[in-house]
């Protein structure tokens, strides 16, 4: 049987308003995460894996971050010369902006020249593994005309989602974008069934749905593209926990998938891949994370670095340096001391310092003094967890 010809987008135009103040300056995905890695990198990650031929990357909210971390770090990942992903922003489409996620796959498919069997519109903000075969032979299975990858939340949670009620077969009888009050799902009262924002499409029906939605003015696929699909087509929920993927160690979660869409989140998730057993490991060979910095790796003590990862370039000689995460190029100084806390790319701390539950911004220098005079952590924004805040240098005055 011939292989499907999937065509593949990636919505990374999100402005990330609730990962403030980290977002000033960049998108959302392309906020770094574990060290070496950009929050995109794991969609297009599982993509690639998955044997997608190439990824349009739909851009819109400060892309210039996000072009060059796709122009130096994907650039010949695929043998043989051809270019794995290509970015998309709206001046790239003929357009002056987005006006939502509909109109910009709209945008996206009149820019892009290519027959294709599927369409699949992947988000690029969340941090998981997926191999999207198996979400392809579901889809066909069902001869779906769209396809939502699903995947249970807690119900306290679930108005952040788009929730899907499905019947026993699971086709999608109801979708709701964000609901005030969501639906639990049937025998499990304490969680509801969400949207992913990953979803597959006949080529056909996508087109229908979107000039549809443009001639009515709507924009948002949530909102108003696919609750009518749902009316209309053959719209099925894949879900996501049946999902594999090989080389998962027995003590990780078999399933995992995190929207890091607040800083408590984006936190909690980093702190998922710390410990000697995580529940999502970065090193998987057999399903490995692209995008990874070609600079030297980064160099700590082993006496006082625990539970923690370090990215390229970064340096934690003579260091106390538990559970937590320091990206490419951060520096902590001799005696410092570190507990819970993500230190963002160029971000330095001298010696005598000391933070516990702390995020520090890219390009930071904390050092005794000014901690001091800052009454130590006390003098900095909290997120509703109680991790302690330090906007991005270039974001704020000279403290």
């Amino acid at each position: 049987m011939k292989p499907l010809r999937v065509l593949a987008f990636v919505m990374a135009g999100g402005k990330g308003t609730r990962l403030h103040p980290f977002t000033e300056d960049y998108p959302k995905p392309a906020l770094p995460f574990g060290g070496d890695f950009r929050i995109i990198d794991f969609a297009l990650s599982n993509l690639y894996n998955s044997g997608v031929p190439q990824a349009c990357v739909l851009l819109q909210y400060r892309p210039l971050p996000l072009v060059h971390h796709l122009a130096v770090r994907w650039r010949g990942v695929r043998p043989g010369g051809a270019e794995f992903v290509r970015a998309i922003t709206p001046e790239a489409a003929c357009e002056q902006r987005f006006c939502g996620t509909a109109d910009a796959v709209a945008s996206g498919l009149q820019s892009v020249v290519a027959e294709a069997d599927l369409i699949a519109v992947f988000a690029a903000d969340h941090v998981y593994r997926m191999d999207l075969r198996q979400m392809i032979e579901f889809h066909m299975r069902r001869e779906a005309d769209a396809t939502v990858a699903a995947v249970p939340v807690p119900l306290e949670r679930a108005g952040a989602f788009g929730i899907v009620c499905t019947d026993a077969d699971s086709r999608i009888l109801g979708f709701e974008e964000k609901p005030a009050w969501p639906g639990a799902m049937p025998g499990d009262p304490a969680r509801a069934f969400a949207s992913m924002g990953n979803y597959l499409f006949r080529p056909d029906v996508l087109r229908a749905a979107l000039a549809g939605a443009a001639a009515r003015g709507e924009t948002d696929f949530g909102r108003h593209v696919l609750p009518r699909l749902v009316e209309r087509h053959r719209v099925f929920a894949y879900d996501f926990g049946r999902n594999r993927i090989p080389g998962v160690h027995r003590g990780e979660e078999p399933a995992y998938w995190r929207d890091v869409g607040t800083v408590d989140a984006y936190v909690e998730a980093q702190w998922d891949l710390l410990g000697p057993e995580p529940r999502f490991r970065l090193d998987n060979p057999e399903w490995p994370i692209h995008g990874a910095a070609p600079r030297p790796p980064g160099v700590a003590d082993s006496g006082g670095f625990e539970d923690s990862i370090i990215g390229p370039g970064a340096r934690a000689d003579g260091a106390a340096v538990r559970h937590s995460v320091l990206q490419g190029g951060a520096q902590v100084g001799p005696g410092a001391a570190l507990e819970r806390c993500i230190m963002m790319e160029g971000a330095r701390i001298e010696g005598g310092v000391e933070l516990r539950r702390t995020i520090v911004g890219a390009g930071n220098v904390i050092t005794q003094r000014r901690h001091e005079r800052l009454g130590g952590d006390a003098g900095w924004a909290r997120s509703p967890a109680g991790m302690a805040i330090v906007p991005p240098r270039s974001k704020r005055a000279t403290a």
